[in-house]
């Protein structure tokens, strides 16, 4: 084939990568000068607000004049309801800010909406923070929401620990930083009934592995399901092998469809020590050992695993995504 026609084709891929960056970049640019201008909006209404002497009759009717000045003008984007969720975004983020802030709003405007929704500023910070940092689709900002992400992070953490949530979302320098209890499987589409087995839930978990790279946290990849390994001329299966780039150590997952025995604790303190032996390499961290089962019991884990143990976590899995305020419950339940 004549390499001329090849190279004409690499030139013309090249440039239209580079186009559809430049696209990108373009409605990102946009999407971000029309956050901060409904920013500025939401601010002029609220200090011409404040300047009238019966402020609500004023407000409202201020807003709706407003709001037919800018629809004649503009078109769509600028009726009354949207003129107020402007109020509220200015309200709501400029709550608690000194005039040496400065604001960064780095989020599609569907993502703010979302946001203002959330009442605990602190929980409404880490979702910000966090939907930034990973990239999150308002889809995700929303399930993450949904499987009480912040709940499940928070209550096992000190007052310190919650508060550097809010100021810097998750930060992952420990085992313990990662773990979940419970971890929420809604998405492999599995019914909290019995019927389904072991190797139902893996492939399930397989098939929306995305989802559930997403559920685990930050810096996992994915190495292998059903990953095999000889130690003296028996044959072993780890269920999924993880790796986690943030702690630069093997992750090992269990899955147990069922009440966790103890003798689970001990397979996987026997796959741990493998890895640490055989896999991991000299510069990397410990390896570590996940159970994920329908039941537990935390006093048969605390006294199967040694103390001090921070390689080896028994976490509850839902197949099904509860209320929220079923889901803290249950999560408070499991910190007693």
């Amino acid at each position: 084939m004549d390499t001329s026609i090849n190279n004409n084709r690499s030139l013309a891929e090249r440039i239209e990568q580079l186009i559809d960056e430049a696209k990108k970049r373009t409605v990102a640019a946009i999407n971000t000068a029309m956050v901060y201008t409904y920013y500025e909006i939401g601010r002029m209404i609220v200090e011409d607000e404040q300047q009238g002497e019966l402020r609500a009759e004023y407000g409202k009717s201020t807003l709706r004049n407003i709001a037919n000045h800018l629809t004649q003008k503009f078109g769509k984007g600028f009726s009354y309801t949207n003129l107020k969720q402007m109020r509220t975004f200015y309200l709501t983020f400029a709550k608690g800010q000194t005039l040496s802030d400065q604001l960064e709003f780095t989020l599609s405007w569907s993502h703010y909406l979302k946001l203002m929704r959330i009442d605990n500023p602190e929980e409404r910070r880490f979702y910000e923070i966090e939907a930034a940092k990973n990239h999150w689709s308002l889809r995700e900002l929303q399930r993450q929401f949904d499987s009480a992400l912040y709940e499940r992070l928070a209550l096992s953490r000190d007052k310190a620990g919650v508060k550097s949530l809010a100021k810097k979302g998750q930060i992952i320098e420990t085992p313990e930083d990662m773990i979940k209890d419970p971890y929420v499987l809604e998405f492999i589409g599995l019914p909290e009934l019995p019927q389904y087995s072991e190797s139902d839930l893996e492939q399930r978990l397989i098939d929306h592995l995305e989802t559930f790279l997403l559920e685990l946290g930050k810096g996992f990849a994915f190495v292998g399901r059903q990953v095999r390994f000889t130690f003296d001329e028996q044959h072993f299966r780890i269920d999924l092998v993880f790796y986690n780039r943030l702690l630069r150590a093997f992750v090992l997952i269990d899955l147990k469809h069922g009440t966790l025995k103890h003798q689970d604790l001990g397979q996987m303190q026997m796959y741990v020590n493998y890895y640490d032996r055989y896999v991991k390499l000299e510069d990397e961290n410990p390896t570590i050992g996940i159970l994920l089962c329908a039941d537990k019991n935390d006093a048969i884990v605390e006294i199967t695993l040694p103390k001090g143990n921070n390689q080896i976590f028994a976490s509850k899995y839902l197949t099904i995504l509860p209320s929220k305020e079923e889901l803290k419950k249950l999560i408070e339940n499991n910190l007693h």
